[in-house]
């Protein structure tokens, strides 16, 4: 039942980001019915250490992937590989964390696509999906696009939802043809049709205005709350057809808790809007470095409110105004300079 995988689900959220904390109900879940006890166990470890980059946890699962059960193909035996694809999601969820992580995590995805069993590689797209929330990179759209005309259809369903995720809310012009010419492709097929019109509104959401990567603060912190939303949806497709292409495709509004706007504004102390000019560039990683090091590489300079991309930070242009944040994102409260003199712009 795909209720079932619900309520594992669930039961995953309430440890999310816990590690340790999950030991003891762990241990309840292995006293579970036996069908859906090791779906339960990999779900809970997988979102326990959600975003930790912990290795140790990505080998077991690894482990858990590569496994091939020979009698799962017999009638009302597919239970048996149940727990592979929240294996290979929770592999993606723990290897988040930071760039390099990620990148490994890519890889391994890529191998699984060649050597695993079916079951597996129906859960590639999804996970390539939350490596890469609201951030189409080549190397990741390339892959989701090639896998849309996968042969299993399975696969292709996954593929076109995932294409909508990694693109969610960026106007990708590039992701936006590969999905014009998918609708053009599967017209006769109303599954793959419906799940491309679902990627295409994801992709244009809030006309660009929107994002749903669960990372804020300069990717310093992760919401539970943005990820739990991400995560009810990818769980329901990994059964589409009794979940999202089936009778229960609302249950993609729970994407809603991951939407949040991307443009920085800035505020004067009594809340009103307040342009200023601030400097957009790649984020530069200044950990450990003496001095004064520059934060922000190939900026341009911008009058707020403002669209801030994929990996950008912003600085204040003018010395006139303090921010009260340490981070611009969102909206920022700015006071004036009290020691501000037109000398300290030039």
């Amino acid at each position: 039942s795909p209720y079932a995988k619900y309520l594992c689900l669930s039961l995953g959220l309430l440890f999310l980001g816990k590690q340790d904390t999950v030991e003891a109900t762990l241990e309840v879940s292995k006293t579970l019915n036996e069908h859906v006890s090791r779906f339960c166990q990999v779900t809970l470890e997988s979102l326990a250490y959600a975003g930790t980059g912990d290795v140790l946890k990505v080998q077991q699962l690894l482990a858990m992937c590569g496994e091939h059960v020979t009698d799962a193909d017999a009638d009302g035996a597919a239970w048996k590989t149940m727990h592979q694809g929240p294996a290979v999601i929770g592999m993606a969820l723990i290897a988040m964390a930071e760039p390099l992580g990620a990148q490994m995590a890519g890889r391994s995805l890529e191998h699984m696509l060649q050597y695993s069993d079916p079951p597996v590689r129906r859960a590639v797209p999804l996970a390539i999906a939350v490596l890469n929330v609201s951030n189409p990179d080549m190397t990741a759209v390339d892959t989701l696009g090639r896998l849309s005309h996968d042969a299993d259809s399975e696969v292709a369903q996954a593929a076109v939802l995932a294409l909508g995720l990694v693109g969610a809310g960026t106007n990708n012009s590039r992701l936006a043809g590969i999905l014009r010419n998918l609708a053009s492709y599967y017209y006769k097929d109303p599954v793959l049709l419906f799940l491309v019109k679902i990627a295409q509104g994801l992709v244009h959401m809030g006309k660009g205005l929107l994002t749903m990567s669960p990372y804020h603060t300069e990717r310093q912190l992760l919401s539970g709350v943005g990820l739990s939303g991400v995560l009810a949806v990818l769980f329901s497709a990994l059964d589409m057809k009794a979940t999202l292409t089936g009778k229960h495709s609302y249950v993609l509004y729970a994407l809603c808790t991951a939407m949040k706007p991307r443009m920085l504004m800035t505020l004067d102390e009594e809340g009103k809007l307040l342009p200023v000019q601030v400097r957009i560039g790649q984020a530069v990683d200044v950990v450990a470095q003496a001095g004064r090091p520059k934060t922000i590489t190939g900026f341009q300079t911008h009058s707020t409110p403002v669209l801030m991309g994929v990996g950008e930070r912003a600085e204040l242009a003018t010395e006139k105004y303090i921010a009260l944040s340490p981070v611009l994102e969102g909206q920022v409260i700015l006071k004036l300079n009290p020691d501000y003199t037109e000398a300290l712009d030039k």
